[in-house]
């Protein structure tokens, strides 16, 4: 059975604003409110549902509707059912009471980021039951845990699983982001990750003398080395007006090292986030990277404490029959689309990965990209107009 509606609300906003309300929050997130609101929502549309645990306490949701070619590859729809950390004092309302103002615009952690998009995936299919639609295609509605953590103990996992097999997907839907303008962003890929740490050996002492050899001299080479690759790629952005996913992005993330402030230490170590553009070849990249670590002196070494592997993204041309299905249905609409690289990372990774194709959207347009921020926001409108575009898209990926 579906909430009761909030003084005549459309039924579609109180099932969104009760999501908004269960506070999926790293970090220890519950996940047991969430999916007792996931398998009401199944039941309500008399569909069934299983839970599966690829990590203790990390729950996935899957809601399954038949299609009449079971065979056939299926289509998903996912979504992640967990929400970043807030800093209730620089919000305007409580960040999980779901408040809407008088211009329609709800507040909440996950309003965008994606709850949002998980309950427009519900109520599409609920109209489609309503208009008593079928389709040749199965569709699966996925929630998954743990995407804001990198999705280790979620998407990572469930890939690889035979329970994940058993769905026979052909073709996956995922979170993309807002967009500030009248246009709607498509997400057909996202660079490659790397978290690097680069530790500094050199000799210590009295910091009253000038010893050779110092970890503190290597630290500054190799800080200098990432520094300008980090302003050449400022520059590429700006002078060749490309968006942050088309460049290579570098950020001096941690820098660890001494005891007190007249010894000098031993060892230093420095840390980068790296996301590589995908028209660098990542191998290319890694060799550059050690050769710094070999000029600036001995006993310099390099870390990877995440090294992602490329990804090739989703193909966005007339070979690929879903992304021309998924395009036509944005024509016939009328929606002004723009393709992008993703800037940072989302469980579409690990889709495509295993080589199924995987398309980011939240259809979102004339909203300030507020994920992660406070006052995250999104007006009804908005939101209710999600769910009519996704019932065109998702009816043509269904009968494709």
């Amino acid at each position: 059975m579906s909430s009761s509606n909030d003084g005549g609300e459309n039924e579609a906003v109180t099932n969104f604003r009760e999501y908004l309300r269960i506070p999926t929050v790293h970090p220890d997130v519950d996940y047991s409110k969430c999916v007792e609101f996931l398998l009401r929502q199944a039941q309500s549309l008399n569909l069934p549902s299983n839970i599966y645990y690829m990590a203790p306490g990390k729950p996935i949701v899957v809601i399954t509707w038949l299609g009449q070619k079971p065979e056939l590859p299926s289509i998903l729809l996912n979504s992640h059912t967990d929400v970043v950390p807030v800093y209730s004092e620089f919000w305007s309302y409580d960040p999980f009471s779901a408040h809407k103002d008088k211009n329609g615009n709800i507040y909440a952690r996950g309003a965008q980021d994606m709850k949002c998009v998980g309950i427009q995936y519900i109520e599409t299919i609920r109209k489609y039951l309503k208009d008593k639609l079928v389709f040749d295609r199965t569709i699966h509605m996925l929630f998954v845990p743990d995407e804001e953590t990198g999705g280790h103990l979620g998407m990572k996992l469930f890939v690889r699983s035979p329970e994940f097999a058993s769905l026979n997907v052909g073709f996956a839907l995922d979170e993309g982001l807002a967009s500030s303008d009248d246009s709607f962003s498509i997400y057909y890929g996202e660079r490659t990750l790397w978290h690097l740490q680069i530790k500094c050996t050199g000799t210590p002492g009295h910091g009253s003398l000038l010893h050779k050899n110092t970890a503190g001299e290597k630290l500054q080479y190799i800080i200098n080395k990432f520094m300008n690759w980090r302003e050449h790629e400022k520059l590429r952005m700006k002078n060749c007006k490309l968006d942050s996913g088309d460049v290579t992005s570098i950020n001096l993330t941690k820098v660890n090292g001494g005891c007190q402030i007249n010894v000098v230490p031993p060892e230093l170590t420095v840390s980068f986030d790296v996301r590589l553009s995908i028209d660098v070849d990542v191998t290319t990249i890694e060799k550059t990277v050690k050769k710094w670590c070999e000029e600036a002196g001995e006993g310099v070494t390099m870390e990877f404490i995440c090294k992602s592997a490329f990804i090739q993204p989703t193909l966005t041309g007339p070979e690929n029959p879903w992304w021309v299905t998924f395009k036509n249905e944005c024509d016939k609409m009328n929606l002004k689309t723009k393709t992008y690289i993703f800037p940072g990372a989302t469980d579409s990774r690990f889709i495509r990965e295993i080589g199924i194709p995987a398309l980011g959207f939240s259809p979102i347009n004339n909203t300030p990209i507020l994920l992660h921020d406070h006052d995250e926001f999104l007006n009804e409108k908005t939101f209710l107009d999600g769910i009519d575009i996704y019932y065109n898209i998702i009816k043509s990926l269904a009968s494709v």
